[in-house]
């Protein structure tokens, strides 16, 4: 989970133009791209990786939705950007997330993403959801941070389901109590509150993992 920072908003509102409705992943120049800046060690992980997504091909989408929460969830542990990239908020695509085994809300939401957008899933069902959680202190009282989800529609103006590294289960959006959205987005728009907003900003953080994420071998 990210703490809240100083234009965030104002980012993440504009992040969805650009993004394109499928990647296809060439994955031996993935795997070629991760051996050549990380060497040997991250190669069980992206071939597990690259495993389960062949399995979950033959699934129904919720099975899919399962699958890559799953692996995501248990495969990569929770750190913060600064720890990781000594910058206070940097968008990892899904092979610096696995060649680094970690990273925060933003990576866990965009590497089940691209996972989903492999195989097959439309872009029309999945949307990055920029929220509000809620979070109980130990000592009492509770606080609420900056976070980012995923969200599954199985079909138009369904509750959606919420694929998210806090709470593992996946759960409808309306029981997830402890979640207040702000905005989400996908590459067709952007949806805040009960409405549409169409407004652009500076577009630089997506933009510079667009092109960080075709230059690894995602096309």
């Amino acid at each position: 989970m990210s703490s809240a920072r100083p234009g965030l908003i104002t980012l993440l509102l504009l992040a969805w133009i650009g993004l394109g409705s499928a990647f296809g992943l060439d994955f031996e120049r993935l795997r070629d791209t991760l051996l050549a800046r990380h060497g040997q060690e991250p190669l069980a992980l992206f071939e597990d990786w690259r495993r389960m997504l062949g399995s979950a091909r033959g699934g129904s989408e919720q099975e899919q939705v399962r699958r890559v929460n799953d692996f995501i969830n248990q495969r990569i542990a929770f750190d913060d950007d600064f720890s990781l990239w000594g910058q206070t908020d940097y968008w990892a695509t899904p092979l610096e997330t696995m060649a680094q085994r970690r990273g925060d809300c933003e990576d866990f939401s965009i590497a089940k993403y691209f996972s989903l957008l492999e195989l097959g899933i439309p872009v029309s069902k999945l949307r990055l959801v920029y929220v509000r959680a809620t979070q109980a202190m130990p000592g009492g009282g509770s606080i609420q941070q900056a976070h980012m989800v995923l969200a599954y529609y199985p079909r138009p103006n369904a509750d959606p389901l919420v694929l998210d590294n806090l709470n593992k289960q996946i759960l409808p959006a309306s029981q997830r109590h402890d979640l207040s959205p702000v905005f989400s987005f996908n590459s067709a728009g952007l949806w805040q509150g009960t409405g549409n907003q169409t407004s652009r900003s500076n577009l630089s953080r997506w933009q510079d993992l667009l092109a960080r994420a075709r230059a690894e071998g995602f096309q």
